[in-house]
């Protein structure tokens, strides 16, 4: 019951590769950027003993479909997610989600009508503004970006993904973060995400927080230096009967930054 990519399935943005695990309910694992499934893979052999474990690599990501001039923007991530849940056959599975995997869950709740029967919200990208002055700066160069010499484009993949940390993880799980982001096909992919932000896919949902069709709780790493905590508090203030609960010690990344008390969290708050 281990973390693995042994599906194919062909989305209306590409092929993605995905994963299963377990038996019982059905939970769906929505990485977000600049991630991939691998982020889960702590957790998936625990929540595997109780639940029936669904994850994939969205497109762009991981090891799934990177081409030029792909999309992979919000817009796009919540219409796949979707088609992974028809894909699977799941009508109401519980969904965790974190960074961009909220508002891609959001965007697919709301707007395209898919119904979860229990919602984890995760530090997630949900709410305007979001980003930052380099996120803006490679968005506005990326042919510049993708230029960059191998051993240079691995420094900055490697130093942007150690900017969400506030806890050491190991080596080799830094190593596996940033190897996708390795490749021909992955270093374009890494700068074409950084353009295709826009926060206009966020302020197309924001105003329906309210309507969520299940309970929700929200997670946040109280010293996540991407999203601050009170941005997490303000979107439980916009979800009604929402739970907020504030992880300590922990950055972006709970999932690997504090996968124990995560865990041990996950089991306690999901439905059996």
């Amino acid at each position: 019951m281990t973390w693995k990519l042994d599906e194919t399935f062909s989305t209306s943005a590409g092929y993605v590769m995905a994963g299963r695990s377990g038996e019982g309910p059905a939970v769906v694992l929505a990485h977000g950027w600049p991630w991939s499934s691998y982020s889960w893979y702590r957790l998936i052999p625990q929540l595997a003993k109780r639940y029936r474990i669904h994850w994939y690599d969205m497109p762009g990501y991981g090891k799934s479909e990177k081409r030029s001039e792909q999309r992979t923007s919000l817009d796009v991530q919540g219409k796949v997610f979707g088609e992974m849940l028809e894909h699977w056959g799941l009508e109401k599975p519980i969904v965790i989600a974190h960074d961009f995997g909220g508002a891609t869950t959001l965007r697919a709740h709301l707007l395209h009508g898919y119904d979860f029967s229990f919602y984890v919200l995760m530090n997630v990208v949900a709410m305007r503004p979001w980003g930052s002055e380099f996120f803006d700066h490679v968005g506005r160069h990326v042919d510049a970006f993708i230029g960059l010499p191998p051993h240079i484009h691995k420094a900055v993949v490697t130093s942007y993904i150690q900017g969400a940390l506030v806890s050491a993880i190991r080596d080799e799980e830094v190593d596996q973060l940033v190897q996708p982001w390795l490749t021909e096909e992955g270093r374009g992919s890494f700068y074409r995400q950084f353009a295709q932000a826009d926060e206009r896919y966020t302020a197309e949902v924001e105003p329906n927080y309210g309507e969520i069709r299940c309970p929700v709780t929200i997670l946040w790493g109280e010293d996540d230096p991407w999203i601050p905590l009170e941005r997490g508090q303000a979107l439980h203030a916009l979800v009604p009967d929402s739970t907020f609960i504030t992880l300590e010690g922990v950055g972006h990344l709970p999932q690997l930054e504090g996968s124990d008390r995560l865990t041990e969290l996950m089991l306690d708050i999901l439905p059996a």
